[in-house]
Formats: C-alpha cells, structure tokens, sequence
C-alpha cells in the first residue's frame, strides 16, 4: 500500500467477502494437488483464514440462506385448532417465549420491535 506521498505504510485494508466468495475459495482447495496457501495468496488472503472458511464450510455454516430451520414446539391451555384460531384473532397482545436450549431464552412482547428482534434471532445463529 502507498500513501498520498508514495511510501508504503505497509498495512492492508480490510476487504470483506460474500458467502458465495467464501465457498468459491473453500471449494477451490477441496480439488485434489492445490494447495491451500496457493489459492489464498492468489486472493490476496492469509492461509489461516482459508483454513477457518473450510472448517465452517464443513460444519456446514457458510450457507446463503437467510434463515435455519428449528425445531418448534407449541403449548396451550388447549390442544384444539379452532381454540387456537380463536385466541389468535380475539387478542392483539400477548408474548412469545423462545427457549434455545444451553444458549437463550427471549420473551417477546406484543408490540415489540420486528427489526430488533430479527437482529438478536440472528445474532443467536452465528
């Protein structure tokens, strides 16, 4: 890198990748006799970092879709579906109670802000 004067100041600037990025390099490494340091110097990467992508690739975390599909589990006074339509339209209040077993567990008041909430549900994938 040069500053306005031409001198190096030696640091990089930090360049973020999309996920199909990510995958494209991860899956550049998977083809057998390349070489993992190749392939991240010809990106202008860091090998560690190469490494890191493959190991959430292979946990299967570098996904493009927006949300994970999980378990849900509903509980009520009663079990039967006309019940249930009735309370749903007779009140606009109420709470959801979401519970992640070993990792949260968020009460959502009625009223609650939708963008806030989607913000912390997706900060609880990563």
């Amino acid at each position: 890198m040069a500053d306005a004067g031409g001198v190096s100041s030696g640091r990089r600037v930090r360049r973020w990748r999309s996920v199909s990025e990510k995958r494209q390099i991860v899956q550049l490494t998977l083809e057998p006799g390349i070489s993992v340091a190749e392939v991240a110097r010809a990106h202008g990467l860091n090998a560690n970092q190469v490494f890191r992508w493959r190991r959430s690739f292979e946990r299967g975390e570098l996904t493009e879709s927006p949300a994970a599909l999980i378990p849900v589990t509903f509980t009520s006074a009663s079990e039967s579906p006309s019940d249930a339509e009735e309370v749903s339209r007779a009140s606009s209040g109420g709470a959801i109670h979401i519970e992640l077993p070993g990792r949260a567990m968020i009460s959502v008041e009625s009223g609650a802000d939708p963008s806030l909430v989607r913000l912390i549900l997706e900060s609880l994938r990563k």
